[in-house]
């Protein structure tokens, strides 16, 4: 049974950073696809980068390229999202998703794994 858990939220000024943690478990993941999403209060849940566990391909929404960088660790089976210079706009439950399959998509629905998210508030 595949596991994704989340951790790294907190609460941090505007202009500062943070690192997410997304430990998975539960199976091999090479040939998997690794997604971070947001949702903040009121708003539909959004797509924010994806990486091919298998290899260095990464892809952002426009929101976040630049600031936001996912990497991985394949030793720890974790994946980290970087986030830098935040804004209040950034204030979200940030939810890390997997897919089988190394392409990379941004529609939520192609992830079949999910996390339970953990809370990031940025105050301006």
């Amino acid at each position: 049974q595949v596991q994704l858990v989340e951790s790294g939220g907190g609460l941090v000024q505007a202009g500062g950073s943070l690192r997410l943690s997304c430990a998975a478990s539960g199976r091999t993941f090479s040939s998997y696809a690794m997604a971070w999403f947001r949702q903040a209060p009121g708003k539909e849940r959004e797509f924010v980068g994806a990486i091919q566990w298998s290899g260095s391909v990464t892809y952002y929404a426009d929101s976040v390229k630049g600031r936001f960088t996912i990497s991985k660790d394949n030793v720890k089976n974790t994946v980290y999202l970087q986030m830098n210079s935040l804004q209040s706009e950034d204030t979200a439950v940030y939810y890390c998703a997997a897919k089988a399959g190394s392409v990379l998509y941004s529609r939520e629905g192609e992830y079949e794994y999910w996390g339970q998210g953990t809370q990031v508030t940025v105050s301006s």
